[in-house]
């Protein structure tokens, strides 16, 4: 696999991530920047900022002087991780507002679009971007920052879930909820809705995670 386009870090950032989700690059593997810049056809500077990146995801662990080794999925991460957003997306929410009948039309856009994902990056990609536009407003920039950063570390697992799973798991059905509330101006309901929907993706997960690891316990 060779990164072509313009942006050589993004890229080599997404490459390395469906690598580790693949299972190319193993579980406590070691990264060989020399070898895997050559492998993507790209010089060390932006695999450097691609593996850093990774890193502050928590796809990777860097270990001075020692290089970056790829962090295994875990269920101990996962429920330390999955827990945060079903108590920062409502709060977030709350204090951006009902958004306007503008926004409103743009969620449903998206929401359509969502349905009709064929692929698990497509599937990610376009509900992260629901869940961005839902928070557009909210005046807490921080905030914003913190939901970005567990999404950034949530979606290794999502990826690799549907990947090995073999299908699209999508949450049309808990945003047309989301969206119901706030066209009737209800913005607890919504928060409720939201919450909700945070925490619907724990059980398949954990489910998958325990079932991976008694494979690999054999």
């Amino acid at each position: 696999m060779q990164i072509v386009r313009p942006n050589m870090s993004a890229d080599a950032a997404d490459a390395v991530r469906a690598m580790i989700i693949d299972g190319a690059l193993a579980p406590g593997e070691r990264i060989n920047e020399v070898h895997l810049a050559a492998r993507l056809g790209v010089s060390r500077t932006p695999l450097r900022e691609a593996l850093s990146r990774l890193a502050s995801e928590g796809a990777l662990v860097a270990a001075p002087r020692r290089g970056y080794f790829v962090r295994p999925l875990t269920l101990e991460e996962f429920e330390q991780i999955y827990g945060i957003r079903p108590i920062l997306d409502p709060e977030a929410l709350r204090l951006a507002g009902v958004p306007s009948a503008a926004q409103l039309e743009g969620l449903e856009q998206l929401n359509r679009k969502l349905a009709s994902a064929r692929t698990p990056q497509m599937a990610i990609a376009l509900d992260d971007a629901w869940h961005m536009a839902l928070l557009e407003h909210c005046p807490n920039q921080v905030l914003i920052e913190l939901i970005q950063n567990i999404m950034q570390r949530t979606r290794r697992y999502e990826l690799a879930l549907m990947r090995e799973r073999g299908g699209v798991l999508t949450a049309t059905e808990d945003h047309a909820r989301i969206l119901k509330a706030l066209r009737a101006g209800d913005l607890e309901a919504a928060c409720a809705a939201l919450k909700r929907n945070m925490q619907s993706g724990r059980e398949p997960m954990v489910q998958w995670l325990k079932q991976r690891g008694k494979r690999k316990g054999k």
